[in-house]
């Protein structure tokens, strides 16, 4: 195996990386009771856990390059979906998992079935089997290939097949307390990697002062006139909550780690964690690009290759393996904890809920094996098939369909705990008609026909105004449905909240206006 990035210390350093994954993967594992489940982590993890897992879920190697592509492109405007998102993760914490905590699930779809009856909870099971899959393990997959193909010159298949081993050892060895610890030790070594890389720009490129002479004035403003094509400010005030609550408040992937913490304390914690780290993506993601503009915009022709550019032209031999492997820990990051999620759900809201209800704890264990081997084996299928497509933008074009997910799941979650009158038909609607509905919508958006002659409002636009419709959808059927059943929205709990977690987070937010005013 070959890569003229790559020297021999490099390989040395990538080597241990892995040894001591491996090390720390089979110590925490050792840590697992006995026959205990593998889902939950055993109620055990504590708020740093939490915080690293939810941003090292978040955190993938398409992240990077993407982040440092559109700092290099447009400067600090990206960093709002970074920073915005600290709204939803506060309502994560505070309205959302006192109620997960209190209902003492293992799955969202449990949650709805609490809530609205067994067939909203079938109906959610195989839509988050569906979504994990695809979006969580084949389109992670598919961009971490391609990185790994474009510097160790392997083939697509070699290089899933390697990312998703390493991810399932874990996944199946120890289950969530492995992920979320392998993930506390991937994202220190992100975060130090990361920092020295930006240091070593700034320093090349004389200082922030300097940094900011050499970029347009409008690099470092967070709201862009309506006029902007790619970051007009009223769409994303508007649309990215709907894909805040989707993807913060109800993905299973992102909410498994609070619904293993200790204690809702730990859980409002780690919420916060997550917050800050957040804030984080803008200086060690985004800015990159920008610094990678100021040096070497004249000559770097594709926007998508400043990461790797800055990790060329400023590290020395031996950084360069550790770079790669914090590349390599983003993707374990997120596919374990994506494999994870698929195995408890499918176990538990299929599986033991419709075939095996007094399935014993060795046997549910054994299941859970089985389907991250089925998941992992699908995933490697999946991604060889959409490297095989020639043509389109495959990875965009699937984030972009993604985004049309959101509108029905975050309506749901939000009619369902926040209006005890919406019953279980309108949201079995939005989940079924409404997705068939937005996916269309999604469609005829990203491939428009000849004869179709529509003037489309902004990306993030278009999801708000389908969530309107769903949510208006729901209440009419709420409203007129004659079915009269007694729907209970779960209780939250009311022990354990903190004064620190709620101190904490008042600081987080005064922290983030200060930012957003700073910076316009």
């Amino acid at each position: 195996m070959e890569s003229h990035y790559m020297q021999s210390l490099d390989w040395l350093i990538l080597a241990i990386y892995f040894f001591v994954l491996i090390a720390i993967g089979l110590w925490a594992s050792s840590k697992r009771k006995k026959g205990g489940s593998l889902f939950l982590a055993e109620h055990s993890l504590r708020w740093h856990h939490i915080g690293f897992s939810m941003w090292g879920t978040n955190v993938g190697p398409s992240m990077l390059i993407a982040s440092a592509s559109a700092g290099f492109t447009t400067g600090i405007v990206s960093g709002n979906y970074a920073w915005y998102a600290f709204v939803f993760i506060a309502l994560l914490a505070f309205v959302f998992a006192p109620r997960y905590l209190g209902a003492n699930i293992q799955t969202l779809p449990e949650f709805m079935g609490l809530r609205f009856g067994q067939s909203t909870r079938n109906i959610l099971a195989w839509y988050t089997i569906v979504t994990v899959i695809i979006s969580w393990l084949a389109l992670t997959l598919f961009a971490g290939g391609v990185l790994i193909r474009q510097v160790f010159d392997i083939p697509m298949w070699m290089s899933a097949l390697v990312l998703v081993v390493i991810s399932a050892f874990f996944t199946m060895l120890g289950g969530l307390k492995a992920v979320a610890y392998t993930n506390v030790y991937q994202m220190v070594l992100l975060i130090i990697v990361s920092l020295i890389l930006v240091l070593v720009g700034l320093d090349k490129v004389g200082g922030v002062s300097a940094l900011v002479d050499k970029v347009p004035s409008d690099y470092w403003v967070m709201f862009k006139p309506n006029s902007d094509e790619a970051f007009p400010w009223l769409p994303i005030l508007l649309g990215y909550p709907v894909m805040g609550v989707w993807f913060w408040c109800t993905d299973q992937s992102m909410v498994q780690p609070v619904l293993a913490a200790k204690d809702l304390r730990e859980g409002q914690l780690g919420t916060n964690f997550t917050g800050w780290l957040k804030i984080l993506d803008v200086a060690l993601y985004i800015l990159p690009g920008i610094i990678c503009f100021a040096l070497f915009g004249d000559t770097l022709k594709n926007p998508d290759e400043a990461y790797l550019t800055m990790v060329e032209n400023l590290f020395p031999v031996g950084m360069v393996g550790l770079v790669f492997a914090v590349l390599t820990a983003c993707l374990v990051s997120t596919i374990g904890s994506a494999l994870n999620a698929l195995s408890t759900v499918f176990t538990m809201d299929v599986y033991v809920k419709n075939f095996k209800p007094g399935a014993p704890q060795w046997e549910i264990n054994l299941v859970g094996r089985i389907v991250v081997l089925i998941g992992a084996i699908l995933a490697i299928v999946m991604t060889v098939a959409i490297d095989a497509i020639k043509g389109l933008n495959l990875f965009n074009v699937f984030q972009s369909v993604l985004g049309f997910i959101a509108p029905p799941m975050a309506s749901v979650f939000l009619l369902g705990i926040f209006w005890k009158r919406c019953t279980a038909r309108a949201a079995n609607f939005s989940l079924t008609v409404g997705t068939l509905f937005c996916l269309t919508i999604g469609v005829l958006y990203l491939w428009p026909p000849e004869w179709l002659h529509v003037a489309w409002p902004h990306f993030m636009m278009l999801s708000f105004e389908l969530f309107v419709i769903l949510v208006v959808a729901m209440v009419l059927i709420s409203l007129t449905d004659k079915d009269k059943t007694e729907y209970k929205i779960p209780e939250p709990i009311h022990e354990g909240w903190s004064k620190l977690a709620i101190s904490l987070w008042i600081t987080l937010a005064i922290v983030m206006i200060g930012l957003y005013v700073y910076f316009n």
